[in-house]
């Protein structure tokens, strides 16, 4: 089978679908052969909506948008069994659902509300996402978790929930990638560095001249990624041609961030 059309009779879930990572993401998977799933909050789903609708036009492909808060167990659960309903199967999980969501940075400012709302989404959420993709996961499947550079060293966009949250992601893939690995099912995780969208492009634009500055030049790169740039690793750890990979972290951020 052709790289192009690698995930062909594949069913694809991206939670954070609508978002702009998460579109592209969608996109990737789609022009790669795949029917996706497009879940995302009640909020967008305008959004969701609309790019199933173009997904199905442009590739030929089932799309399909769903609304759900990651953070509910309940709604997680039976959002993936209408998804195994309507696409006959779930063989990829990529869980984009998260963010710092609009939560302060300063340390002061910081609530416990803020502090429940980062954690329940981006902690889990993602694990509610597993554990329900994994009931109808069979051998051979893979699940993409999101972690960030965020929660590898500390960022000067984003505030102590976040980090500690996506730190958090790190630990629950790797032991989830224990806990399936017998059932030839992956686990592994990205962690993206700077991609300017939606919230994460305003944060950056509100930031003085010399902040903006120092950000760029702490990449070894000295650019911003493109979205193809996180589309492709994630379409890797999802294929088979990292059949022998799991419970990593790829790191994508430009060379920021360069683990031992």
């Amino acid at each position: 089978m052709s790289r192009e059309r690698r995930f062909a009779s594949s069913a694809v879930v991206v939670t954070g679908g609508a978002g702009g990572i998460g579109r592209a993401v969608c996109e990737g998977f789609a022009a790669a052969g795949a029917d996706v799933a497009v879940i995302d909050v009640p909020a967008l789903q305008e959004a969701a909506a609309g790019l199933a609708s173009e997904i199905s036009a442009v590739s030929g492909t089932r799309a399909m948008a769903y609304a759900a808060d990651v953070a509910s167990r309940a709604e997680v659960a039976e959002v993936m069994s209408r998804v195994v309903s309507d696409l006959g199967r779930v063989d990829v999980l990529v869980t984009l659902a998260g963010g710092s969501l609009g939560t302060p940075k300063g340390l002061d400012e910081i609530t416990e509300e803020h502090v429940d709302l980062v954690v329940d989404v981006n902690v889990k959420g993602t694990f509610y996402c597993a554990q329900a993709a994994l009931e109808h996961m069979e051998r051979g499947g893979a699940i993409v978790t999101v972690s960030s550079i965020g929660g590898r060293q500390p960022s000067p966009v984003t505030g102590v929930p976040y980090a500690a949250s996506k730190a958090a992601v790190v630990g629950l893939t790797r032991r989830l990638a224990r806990e399936v690995g017998p059932r030839g099912i992956r686990v592994n995780a990205v962690a993206p560095g700077l991609f300017l969208t939606g919230r994460l492009q305003q944060m950056y634009d509100e930031m003085p001249e010399a902040g903006r500055r120092e950000v760029l030049d702490a990449i070894p790169l000295d650019r911003f990624p493109e979205l193809r740039e996180i589309v492709d690793p994630v379409l890797f750890l999802a294929s088979a041609e990292s059949s022998y990979i799991t419970g990593v972290v790829l790191d994508v951020n430009g060379g920021r961030f360069m683990p031992l």
